[in-house]
């Protein structure tokens, strides 16, 4: 196993170098460069410009840019944000921070309902409660995310504006006054406006999850080694659980590794739908001043969890599935 750890190891040495510089590569293909929007100034001189493009180096060979940035980075140092006027990973973190808050519990509650009901769509297959839930299931697979936003808005607004009550908040992620408040109402402030978007991206996910999490047990259940069980006596609840569940789930831990990624990647259009001052907007806003090294800093250290999470979910499938071995 430790051979096979180092080994792994090395391996992510050329794939993390490869990665980065085909990121870097792509996002300089944009024309123009951050610089290009002050040349329509009349405030800037052309003098002036180029001293700018020198101090960022940005009036150098793309492959020269990329080793100064990989040299940073190599010392821990992601760049400098042009827009921001600001390093990096103080630029960033803030907003990785306020996306886990979404992220993370929309995770959890992912696998706690997705697996459970798949479960049991597969042990009661076209019962009631099984097309039932397939029904929503389709339903969720085809409303977007940010238009299940937008209804879950549409409802709220509709009762506040009957009834005078706020249910929940509609955008933003605290109220007026937010600093003023003591820290645990600031911390019972920020859960409340959570609480749309995390349902909101639990929801659609879970349509899908729980979908292939049914097709798994499925699969599993009419294997010979689940009937040879039965024809021996187990218990229903072990085989299911026991050996049935712990082979359905195997595709799932292999699919980990895009987890920890996706814990910083955010929401996605629901950030940008419900006004959450997540990573999803910053991108975006980056994107569109060619905000070089904060996409590209963003970019690489979702490429080292993917590379992290990739190697943990091999490490898991060896508990998993005792028939993989890693000599």
């Amino acid at each position: 196993m430790t051979t096979y750890i180092l080994r792994r190891f090395l391996y992510l040495i050329p794939t993390f170098f490869g990665a980065t510089f085909l990121a870097f590569l792509i996002i300089q293909l944009a024309p123009g460069d951050y610089i290009t929007q002050f040349e329509l100034d009349p405030r800037f001189t052309p003098e002036t410009i180029a001293r700018f493009r020198a101090q960022f180096g940005l009036d150098r060979p793309v492959h020269e840019q990329y080793l100064l940035w990989m040299h940073n980075l190599l010392h821990l140092n992601l760049g400098y944000s042009f827009a921001y006027q600001a390093p990096v990973l103080e630029v960033v973190w803030p907003r990785v921070v306020n996306s886990m808050i979404i992220v993370i519990p929309a995770t959890v509650l992912l696998f706690l309902v997705a697996i459970p009901v798949g479960v049991y769509g597969a042990l009661r297959q076209y019962s009631l409660g099984d097309r039932v839930v397939s029904f929503l299931a389709y339903v969720g697979l085809a409303i977007p995310n940010f238009f299940l936003a937008l209804i879950f808005m549409y409802l709220i607004l509709q009762v506040y504006f009957r009834t005078g009550v706020m249910v929940f908040p509609v955008s933003g992620m605290t109220s007026t006054g937010f600093e003023q408040f003591p820290t645990w109402q600031k911390i019972l402030n920020v859960a409340w406006h959570a609480v749309i978007p995390v349902i909101v991206v639990t929801t659609s996910d879970i349509a899908g999850f729980s979908r292939v999490m049914r097709g798994q047990m499925l699969e599993v259940l009419s294997q010979d080694y689940i009937r040879t069980a039965r024809a021996k006596g187990l218990a229903e609840r072990m085989v299911v659980y026991k050996h049935a569940l712990r082979n359905a789930v195997i595709p799932f831990v292999a699919n980990i590794g895009a987890i920890l990624p996706g814990l910083i990647s955010g929401a996605g259009l629901v950030e940008v739908v419900m006004a959450w001052p997540g990573i999803t907007p910053l991108l975006l806003d980056s994107l569109r001043q060619q905000d070089l090294y904060t996409v590209a800093g963003f970019l690489t250290m979702g490429l080292v969890l993917l590379m992290i999470g990739n190697l943990l979910s091999d490490l898991l499938l060896t508990w998993v599935d005792p028939r993989i071995r890693y000599e």
